[in-house]
């Protein structure tokens, strides 16, 4: 039998599985879980703590497959490997203009809320978390020997940003093979490697 803290969860993971943007208020989650309002406010007291479970349980779905411990591949194609993984729901084009809509719509309202700003922070947190995450790997591995990491990780996920935008652009070049480049130039300015 499912506790009742697994059942908000898997509840609010259907709600984001089915709309990223899609607002998890409480009283929707627990209506979505079939639990009571006080219930959830028991396992979860604030929206942040709500939004901060779901989004380690989305972002553990999407990279489940994650390479960054496969010591058989070289330490900067992991990583950019790992980096990759993070654009791939984003799609290109058109699918990629309406995913920044909805982010757009979804966290840029004319009026923030807790809500928002608790959804918001869940989406960045867990996603430094990820790449800190596989730059701890690296470091521990000796692949990142200065351990600059929050700097690094601030790094990276600006590039990803950026790589992200660009998708919903028009693109004249191959937009994938000038990403991947992108991708490995940042990685190794991180890891202080060239381009064999």
């Amino acid at each position: 039998m499912r506790s009742t803290r697994s059942k908000i969860v898997e509840a609010a993971v259907e709600m984001v599985a089915r709309d990223v943007t899609t607002s998890l208020s409480v009283r929707k989650v627990a209506e979505q879980a079939q639990v009571s309002v006080g219930s959830l406010r028991y396992h979860f007291p604030t929206q942040q703590s709500l939004h901060d479970e779901v989004m380690k349980r989305v972002y553990s779905t999407i990279l489940s497959d994650d390479p960054i411990r496969d010591r058989s591949v070289p330490a900067r194609d992991r990583l950019v490997s790992c980096l990759r993984q993070v654009l791939a729901p984003i799609g290109v084009g058109t699918q990629a203009r309406a995913q920044w809509r909805k982010v757009f719509d979804a966290f840029m309202p004319s009026e923030s809320s807790e809500q928002v700003d608790a959804a918001h922070a869940a989406v960045v947190s867990e996603g430094r978390r990820r790449v800190e995450y596989w730059l701890a790997v690296l470091t521990e591995e000796g692949e990142l020997p200065d351990g600059d990491n929050p700097h690094h990780t601030r790094f990276l996920c600006t590039i990803l940003n950026g790589l992200a935008v660009e998708r919903a652009l028009p693109a004249e070049d191959s937009l994938l093979e000038a990403e991947t480049a992108a991708l490995y130039t940042a990685v190794d300015c991180v890891l202080g490697t060239r381009a064999p």
